[in-house]
């Protein structure tokens, strides 16, 4: 992250071509009195098309979405990735000490700064935190990657199971400590390339807030009548078998959402899979190009 002292930061990169060979520019915003870096990927010539913001989950950062922003840039849509505080090249903090609240007021930062036409994409994590910064924030539209289920969809949770999840943990917590060739057993949608990136792009260092995922097992409270006639979209992943894969219908159902399940991509396959993201943003752009965002 820069040094410079000032509330936001614009820099016109060199134009590099997006994923269907379309023109597009970089650019950074960031919101220094919130510590906070974006990741921005602008279509080279402005459209109508409602902003994208992409909202990572545990352990991630805006790295995550570079093929999304590449896709949607080059494709008229404005992409902004958040990092949310304490990961990637957003500042750092005591993160024992950060709980899901303090996300969310990142994210609804981060909502006041781009505008509350946006739709707002989350994965895994990321998706429970749109849900509830679009409470405080009306959003133009969501769309959920595998997201973490809200209370009323969770079955209870054992103490024993919040005690064993640390007050700072990393990949080895949630098994990405292991060799390449063993996670692509689970993960057949990834190559070995995508398995080696992810691993050293989640770092070596625990970095992510044991409270705030004790606080999201033990339920995150959703009020869906603030949410009432946003549209969403919930994709659901079906290789990996985790709860919020398994409950993604019944999450579409609840929020009254589309639902579209993707039963051979994996949770990570689904944002950053070399041959599986695609499908995946072909159908995130069917659903925007459907309710004209």
């Amino acid at each position: 992250m820069s040094d410079k002292v000032f509330d936001e930061l614009h820099f016109a990169r060199p134009h590099p071509v997006g994923s269907n060979g379309r023109p597009i520019r970089k650019d950074e915003i960031e919101l220094t009195d919130r510590g906070l870096y974006v990741e921005s990927w602008m279509p080279e010539r402005r459209s109508r098309r409602r902003p994208l913001l992409f909202i990572h989950g545990e352990l991630a950062g805006s790295w995550i979405w570079e093929r999304y922003l590449s896709y949607f840039a080059s494709r008229g849509w404005e992409g902004h990735a958040l990092n949310l505080r304490n990961h990637h090249w957003s500042e750092t903090t005591d993160i024992a000490n950060v709980d899901f609240e303090a996300y969310v007021d990142d994210v609804a930062g981060v909502i006041e700064r781009i505008g509350h036409n946006l739709v707002a994409v989350g994965h895994g994590m990321g998706g429970l935190l749109a849900l509830k910064a679009a409470e405080r924030h009306s959003v133009g539209a969501i769309v959920l990657l595998d997201s973490e289920l809200p209370r009323d969809l969770r079955s209870p949770v054992r103490p024993h199971e919040l005690r064993e999840i640390p007050d700072v943990y990393g990949r080895d917590h949630i098994g990405w400590e292991t060799l390449p060739e063993r996670l692509q057993r689970d993960n057949r949608d990834l190559t070995i390339a995508d398995i080696v990136r992810l691993q050293h792009l989640f770092g070596q260092k625990p970095h992510e807030s044991g409270l705030a995922k004790r606080e999201i097992r033990e339920g995150i409270a959703i009020d869906r009548a603030l949410l009432a006639g946003t549209p969403m979209l919930v994709v659901g992943a079906g290789l990996d078998g985790t709860s919020s894969a398994a409950g993604a219908e019944r999450l579409a159902d609840w929020l009254g959402g589309t639902y579209e399940p993707f039963g051979a991509h994996s949770h990570y396959g689904l944002v950053i899979g070399e041959s599986s993201f695609q499908q995946v943003a072909d159908g995130i752009r069917a659903f925007l190009e459907s309710h004209r965002l």
